[in-house]
């Protein structure tokens, strides 16, 4: 028994040394390992927990509270004294749904939460850095399924999780209306992840974490985050690599069309253009409600500043020509997007079926008409059901469209090489009405498949979350997805279009769909948003 609470001890000590970065010698006293981490960052110290062999810090200040700063430029935290707990979630940013009820809501919401094998270790791990998702006006990392414990213990790495300023308030246009004050008013929402890179690179270090290796990554509105990044000159130089998940940038707002909006908020309030300073002061619900009124989505603005050109119109941006990128997509993204707001889609009949087409695609078609993009998919899929053919083309149409143009503009572009990947395997939850949906990569690329209803308890679900964690682990090293025992995954390049298939068996297809892609190649995409 003694010989047994001696091991513990010394099994406890080494663990401790790991984390804290002292060294274990036989000189070292055998310690209980200390009862939380401790990380010294430029504006003060934190106090985390240790979660096993992890440290795990949550809710430290990357900028200052943006109540003081509304609409500008963030600006770092204030320093403070003694030590700071960072043991829980803080707050989300303000929004029209928050994700969860009990969560806090503020506008002191720039932080970041980060877990890591060791501390002050000297080593240098790849960092991986995750934006979130809900377009640009929701959405939180404050969840278990963004929970960066099973990244770290597999791939020996730094995992940075990161809320930012959404909605008006971090992305409605004033400059046109209140002048010089306001000039980045349209991108504070970007320049808050900036700032949160700018963090990373002058903090990490301390958290074991390699400012020279660091990768963006995000899902839908997270990955047009990344997206944006790649063509705004401040992200220059912060990131390495980009992975996107069913989340693409083709074009940002005009600043006529941001305008137009700000207009609209303005009118709602009672206040007149030359009247744009009170908005710095008008409380948070009741600037809510208006921006809500207004009626907007909520993108980046290509204002000639913050963002000098479309991210990936007419073309890649050159800025990030040189940056390795994998961009993915799901079979079935609308069956969540649209099938959970308009349940009647489930159940359609083929006389049915093109009124819906029209109603929630109408303006991703063109010149298409409903009716004959039914016959089509009769033809190419003669077992599909009415709902099943719905989901695949208002995926196809509207989804998917955006991500074949972003890739095939990469393509194009000399330098950095471009991956691709689709996600087919269906989800059992709910009889498997949701198949391959929107989200379903999340728990897959992090490896927490117990964490979402999508996933937990499917029998088959852990190899393909293997495979997704061990490519994003792999490309964060080297900048190439492919991993050990894994198919060789080619760069995507024209005309084959080759991409990885996650799918039981994972393997690669050249141009997968593409009698879809070429259906609905007519039709001008028009970036939702803008």
């Amino acid at each position: 028994m003694q010989f047994a609470l001696r091991l513990l001890f010394l099994l406890g000590a080494l663990a401790a040394s790991r984390v804290t970065g002292q060294a274990a010698s036989d000189s070292t006293p055998l310690l209980a390992p200390p009862l939380a981490p401790f990380a010294q960052t430029l504006a003060g110290q934190v106090r985390g927990y240790f979660d096993r062999d992890l440290a795990v810090f949550k809710d430290i200040p990357y900028g200052d509270d943006t109540a003081r700063h509304r609409f500008q430029r963030p600006v770092p935290p204030e320093p403070w004294q003694g030590v700071r707990d960072a043991r829980a979630f803080g707050p989300m940013a303000p929004q029209g749904n928050p994700a969860g009820a009990t969560m806090t809501v503020s506008e002191d919401c720039l932080r970041l939460n980060v877990w890591t094998p060791a501390l002050r270790d000297g080593w240098k791990r790849p960092v991986l850095v995750y934006f979130h998702g809900g377009a640009y006006s929701n959405g939180s990392v404050n969840e278990d399924v963004y929970d960066g414990s099973r990244l770290c213990r597999r791939g020996d790495v730094v995992v940075v999780t990161v809320n930012h300023r959404l909605n008006g308030f971090g992305y409605l246009y004033l400059a046109e209306l209140g002048g010089p004050e306001f000039a980045d008013s349209g991108n504070v929402g970007q320049l808050d992840l900036v700032l949160a890179l700018q963090w990373v690179r002058d903090n990490i270090a301390e958290f074991g974490g390699d400012a020279g290796c660091v990768t963006i990554f995000g899902q839908s509105g997270g990955g047009a985050k990344c997206a944006t990044l790649m063509a705004m000159p401040a992200a220059r130089g912060l990131f390495h690599r980009v992975w996107t998940m069913s989340g693409q940038q083709l074009t940002g707002r005009t600043r006529e069309h941001a305008t137009a909006t700000a207009r609209e908020v303005l009118k709602t309030l009672g206040l007149t253009p030359d009247r744009v300073a009170e908005l710095k002061t008008i409380p948070v619900e009741r600037l809510m409600e208006a921006m809500r009124a207004a009626g907007s989505s909520w993108t980046p603005v290509v204002d000639g500043g913050v963002l000098l050109r479309d991210p990936f119109a007419p073309d890649a941006s050159p800025l990030s020509a040189d940056i390795p990128m994998v961009m993915g997509n799901t079979h079935d993204e609308t069956t969540s997007l649209i099938g959970s707001l308009d349940p009647e889609v489930f159940s359609l009949s083929w006389e049915t079926l093109p009124g819906k087409i029209t109603q929630h695609i109408q303006k991703f078609l063109g010149d298409l008409a409903p009716e004959n993009i039914v016959a089509t998919y009769r033809r190419l899929y003669p077992g599909y059901s009415p709902a099943e053919v719905f989901f695949a083309a208002s995926t196809a149409a509207r989804s998917w469209k955006g991500f074949v143009l972003q890739s095939q503009r990469r393509a194009t572009q000399a330098g950095a090489p471009t991956y691709v990947y689709y996600v087919h395997w269906r989800s059992p939850l709910d009889g498997g009405k949701w198949r391959a949906p929107h989200m379903i990569d999340i728990p897959l690329v992090f490896d927490n498949v117990a964490r979402s209803d999508y996933t937990a308890g499917a029998s088959d679900v852990q190899p393909i979350a293997d495979a997704m964690s061990e490519a994003l682990l792999a490309f964060a090293r080297t900048g190439n997805p492919n991993a050990l025992g894994r198919p060789l995954w080619p760069r995507f390049e024209l005309p084959k279009r080759p991409a990885m298939i996650f799918d039981r068996p994972l393997q690669v297809e050249d141009d997968p769909r593409g009698a879809e892609r070429r259906l609905f190649e007519p039709a001008a995409y028009i970036q939702p948003g803008t």
